[in-house]
């Protein structure tokens, strides 16, 4: 049996609960639960299906700000600046809302692969409209046409500030952007050679963003100037069969070459591997055997090569039987918004409405974003151009563990079971265990909540363990029974809703804690 042949029986719970696992941040328990039993194939097309634009960020008024001067409203350079930062700040709580509140959509996961694909860093470009201009662009084109969305970036305000393309002339050319364009953002290293980078580099040159910081105009956008291009034929290696890219002058010259240009990069077959390569090592796995490389990275790329569209790549990879391999499910250490966006959804914990209470909403939404940065996953601002290094170092996911970054992840599992009222936050362990379908047997409460939390079985001996050492530490089983009936039997006493809420919250927060809750 091909590895990409088509998955066709019914999916079970834990695989629906994977498939969204690794296509967006988790799974609600609603959702989970209307998906189970349906085929991949019909999932898939709920998934993929395109979502509307959502409103734009707002400030703690929910005033729109993109479409404002920079720095607006503040005349002093300093306040002016101070000012941008925290509208820039304002853009990434939004998109941690946004992941936290999805709807049944890949669109959330893909902008972020796309933003850590296409890197222009909000601390770098410093002008909070741009950054908004971008996030727009990355949703715009995520299941869209690879060979428009390469064009289109490539113009991109934004991307021009951060690789220096506003600064690429005629006679004083730039290649920061010729040479990210060819090695992280296409085709990849040692696919091409420097003379390709001087050449593609000549061939970029002319465009620049417009009011970039400019306190006089809200209206931002891109110019190509005809003056400061160079308008000599542009030759390329043999990497690229020595393709000549002619010249041109006037208005149409920069659009023109630089279409020639990714018509070049992307008739070359690595290109396609290159960029389905990311696509398995983000959705899938990080090790690419001989075998993934000839069954599964092949028959992509050449799906992708046709018309370089991407919704047919991954909806032959997420309908595949080899995406429900038993060996890759839980194969992933989860991101820090994996484990962060994930948990919010999995004990059905959203963003609070903007519109009813927006106090609420921004702390849920800062705490949302601040938790991703403080254990390495900053949204919109990657430490370099390279992106977040567990996709692409060799080492892959396991970067995202170390001493410091696992109790980070382990203080914001504990606060989540806490709770928080200004935020919003309450998972609420004895509602929680009210769902299990008999919580008063301690096998059955952990063998619920455990085939909810995790993407494999747990041994019997840790769920002994949790039982018996974490539940009802040194105590005969019965007196959890009896605890528990005693609650039910008296409801409204808060003494024994706190009895059995507190051993809850207990077992909640150890089993957050667990390795096995680190998968995905």
């Amino acid at each position: 049996m091909a590895l990409l042949d088509t998955h066709k029986t019914p999916l079970t719970t834990a695989q629906v609960a994977h498939l969204l696992r690794r296509t967006t941040f988790g799974h609600t328990p609603s959702l989970l639960s209307s998906l189970s039993g349906k085929k991949a194939e019909d999932i898939i097309q709920i998934l993929l299906t395109d979502k509307p634009a959502p409103a734009p960020p707002t400030d703690e008024n929910g005033q729109t700000f993109h479409d404002l001067p920079f720095g607006f409203p503040e005349t002093v350079d300093a306040d002016k600046n101070k000012n941008d930062g925290k509208k820039r700040a304002r853009i990434k709580w939004w998109t941690a809302g946004l992941m936290v509140n999805q709807p049944a959509s890949i669109l959330e996961k893909m902008t972020l692969f796309w933003q850590n694909h296409f890197v222009s860093t909000a601390t770098v470009v410093s002008d909070a409209r741009f950054i908004y201009r971008q996030s727009q662009l990355l949703r715009k084109y995520a299941l869209g046409n690879f060979k428009t969305f390469v064009v289109e970036i490539t113009k991109d305000p934004a991307m021009l500030l951060y690789l220096n393309g506003n600064q690429n002339v005629v006679g004083k050319p730039n290649e920061n952007y010729g040479r990210e364009l060819q090695e992280l953002f296409t085709i990849g290293r040692g696919n091409y050679d420097e003379n390709d980078v001087k050449a593609a580099s000549k061939v970029l040159t002319g465009w620049r963003p417009l009011n970039y910081r400019s306190a006089a105009q809200a209206d931002i956008g891109v110019e190509f100037r005809p003056a400061s291009h160079d308008t000599t034929d542009k030759v390329f290696s043999a990497s690229y069969q020595n393709t000549v890219i002619k010249g041109r002058t006037g208005a149409t010259a920069g659009e023109e070459e630089l279409n020639d240009l990714i018509n070049m990069i992307l008739a070359q077959d690595e290109t396609a591997r290159f960029i389905v390569r990311k696509f398995y090592r983000w959705f899938v796995q990080a090790d690419i055997s001989p075998q993934i490389e000839t069954e599964v990275i092949e028959p992509l790329a050449k799906v992708f090569r046709k018309d370089y569209e991407i919704k047919p790549v991954l909806q032959t990879l997420f309908r595949s039987n080899h995406f429900y391999d038993e060996n890759l499910i839980g194969s992933q250490i989860k991101s820090p918004l994996d484990l962060i966006v994930g948990t919010m959804r999995i004990f059905n914990q959203i963003a609070p409405d903007s519109g009813n209470d927006r106090t609420s909403y921004d702390l849920f939404t800062q705490y949302v974003y601040s938790q991703a940065k403080v254990q390495q996953m900053d949204i919109f601002d990657q430490p370099t151009v390279f992106g977040w290094r567990p996709y692409y170092d060799t080492d892959f996911y396991e970067i995202w563990i170390n001493s410091t970054t696992l109790a980070l992840r382990g203080s914001f599992t504990d606060a989540i079971v806490k709770g928080s009222n200004a935020m919003k936050i309450n998972i609420d362990s004895v509602n929680l265990a009210k769902q299990v379908s008999e919580p008063s047997d301690p096998v059955i409460l952990i063998n619920e909540l455990s085939e909810n939390m995790y993407p494999f079985a747990l041994t019997q001996e840790q769920k002994d363990y949790l039982i018996d050492q974490v539940l009802i530490p040194g105590l005969p089983r019965y007196e959890w029974q009896l605890e528990w009936q005693a609650y039910t039997s008296d409801p409204t006493n808060n003494a024994k809703r706190n009895a059995v809420k507190l051993k809850l919250n207990s077992l909640l927060q150890f089993m957050l804690r667990l390795a096995e809750y680190q998968m995905g």
